[in-house]
């Protein structure tokens, strides 16, 4: 394992707005830009093995306008080797955060968004997802936050979609926007931009009654986001920046300076806590707090005049030995038609995948698993042998405690004592 780089943001220098932008969008001021720098190092100081996992944090490098040339060629140049490796099938979503991520602000990346013909492989697996609903109960071939990004990418670098297949497939009350009856606040909020962008779209012709349909539709699904708020917070604090972006465009909700003032007091919270374990969740709540959203990622502007760090690298020092963190032990089981129950010890620190291998060690048989990895972190497939289907609907659920986990299996953080399930389900 290359040893890590400690690469720590000594300051913000500027953050220029003009004063219309003040009143119509929730920022973080320049009093409080200390607070952002964990989500910065998060990200600077990751590991991306794949070009996959770094998807989101070029996107948000580019758009907030962070300026690590290292790192960002890196990240553009695996991304560039996972998509002509053929190796590996990107999914609709991760494709076109793929588009987003190296076409976003005018750079030298477009020429091979236009070489590898990504615009148009973005088609036929947008064109993919819609015959599946098709034929299989209106269930994408993979969800529809990632469906929403798709739509996004595609509106944006002028890619081909069916308005027809917009107006039938994103309506509000899709089942799709919901998950076990509870309202998706990410997917209602990746849809309202896609929405967004293709109600801007002056390049697509549309009808009085259709461009009325597709404003009702944002007007609905901003109203559904409201809804879900709670002390500053929209779903939980990792759907919060989607939801932020989302309301920008489509809302006065942060017009009133309350909503936005109790918003960043919960992110900075969380922030303090540590609670973007990850530079993927890092990456999808900056772009927000520094008043941007995916929608600007072909504005001219995109990138310039918005934020300059000063970062240093520093060599790694002598670090002082530290204690072992010791253990802790937690229950785990596995639900389908019975219960399968266990006790597991783990080191302290340890997330909820550590707790899952733990079991298939004691017991293969009740407790084997497989995992997928995607940009979003570990996603579980299958345990005992029963697979996910998105066709049927069904899924393992993760919940600590009786309540599901708002963090995927490889980022949730269990605690001594845990109760930790993986239940069979549907949604």
């Amino acid at each position: 394992m290359r040893p890590s780089r400690h690469l720590p943001l000594t300051g913000l220098l500027f953050f220029s707005l003009i004063p219309s932008q003040l009143c119509q969008i929730c920022v973080v001021n320049e009093t409080n830009f200390w607070r952002l720098e964990p989500l910065i190092n998060r990200m600077l100081n990751a590991n991306y093995p794949k070009g996959t996992l770094g998807l989101n944090v070029l996107l948000t490098f580019r758009l907030v306008g962070i300026k690590n040339q290292s790192l960002e060629q890196q990240l553009s140049q695996q991304i560039k080797e996972d998509i002509n490796s053929g190796e590996m099938e990107l999914t609709s979503g991760e494709l076109a955060l793929g588009i987003l991520g190296l076409g976003a602000c005018e750079n030298q990346d477009e020429e091979f968004i236009h070489g590898a013909r990504l615009v148009s492989k973005l088609e036929a697996k947008f064109q993919a997802e819609i015959q599946n609903m098709e034929a299989h109960d209106g269930n994408p071939l993979t969800n529809y936050y990632q469906l929403s990004l798709a739509l996004l990418a595609l509106c944006l670098f002028n890619g081909s979609y069916s308005i027809t297949s917009v107006t039938d497939y994103f309506t509000p009350e899709n089942k799709n926007y919901y998950f076990e009856d509870q309202f998706s606040v990410d997917t209602g909020a990746m849809a309202v931009l896609a929405l967004t962008c293709v109600q801007r779209n002056t390049q697509k012709k549309m009808d009085v009654n259709t461009e009325g349909k597709i404003s009702n539709y944002v007007a609905s699904l901003a109203n559904k986001i409201q809804a879900e708020g709670k002390q500053g917070l929209f779903g939980n604090i990792f759907s919060t920046g989607d939801a932020m972006q989302a309301l920008f465009v489509s809302s006065d909700y942060y017009k009133n300076e309350a909503n936005c003032r109790e918003t960043l007091r919960a992110v900075f919270d969380n922030i303090s806590r540590g609670a973007f374990y990850s530079p993927i969740s890092a990456a999808q709540i900056l772009p927000a707090l520094m008043g941007k959203t995916y929608l600007d990622v072909t504005n001219p502007s995109c990138g310039h005049n918005s934020v300059k760090f000063n970062t240093c690298t520093e060599k790694p020092g002598t670090v002082a030995p530290t204690s072992a963190p010791g253990n802790i032990l937690v229950k785990y089981s596995v639900r389908i038609n019975e219960t399968s129950h266990t006790e597991v010890t783990v080191r302290k620190g340890s997330v909820f995948l550590d707790v899952m291998k733990a079991a298939q060690e004691k017991n293969e048989t009740l407790f084997r698993f497989t995992v997928e990895e995607t940009m979003w972190g570990p996603y579980v497939t299958s345990v005992q042998g029963i697979r996910a289907n998105n066709n049927d609907r069904t899924y393992w659920k993760l919940l600590s405690n009786g309540q599901p986990l708002s963090q995927g299996a490889g980022s949730h953080v269990v605690q001594n004592g845990d109760n930790l399930e993986v239940r069979w389900s549907k949604y």
